[in-house]
């Protein structure tokens, strides 16, 4: 497993067995929201230039493209701009007060956590705990490809949103 080189059509059946509800997915994406928000509103709160947001979802953009397909691609810049776009737009705070910006990462964070007991379906993931084993790799994997999978599922997948 490698942050490099992912089948995003497999990650995202592995997606599925865990987050098969619309419910669970819109929790996610709002709280992933909220998270990424956290780190760019605290770097844009300490460094006060627009371009490290930029930077930031830009080269965030270029470690996905090789392993997302075109449609997810298009989704994901769009979502991107609009994401930069609030970070940069709403007032930022003054600089003693930028560690606001981490505190909400945790609790957003936990909020997603809980939505697994709101939205409890699951089917079996075996095969997948093979491959996708605990540990690092699969953190940052996930942390990078959750919000394309995400957005991969509210844009293209309507036909599970009954599920």
């Amino acid at each position: 497993m490698s942050l490099w080189h992912v089948d995003f059509n497999e990650l995202y059946a592995r997606h599925l067995c865990r987050h098969s509800q619309f419910g669970i997915n819109v929790f996610h994406l709002a709280a992933l929201f909220v998270v990424w928000f956290g780190v760019y509103g605290f770097v844009h709160c300490v460094v006060h230039t627009p371009w490290a947001p930029i930077a930031m979802a830009a080269a965030y953009l270029a470690v996905l493209v090789p392993n997302l397909p075109p449609r997810v691609i298009l989704v994901q810049a769009i979502f991107l701009a609009g994401f930069v776009l609030c970070v940069l737009y709403i007032p930022a705070l003054p600089v003693w007060a930028c560690w606001a910006y981490l505190v909400i990462i945790p609790v957003a964070y936990k909020i997603q956590s809980w939505s697994h007991a709101w939205f409890h379906i699951e089917h079996d993931m075996t095969e997948f705990n093979k491959k996708y084993t605990k540990g690092y790799a699969r953190f940052f994997v996930l942390l990078f490809y959750e919000v394309p999978m995400l957005l991969n599922y509210l844009a293209y997948d309507q036909k599970r949103w009954v599920a």
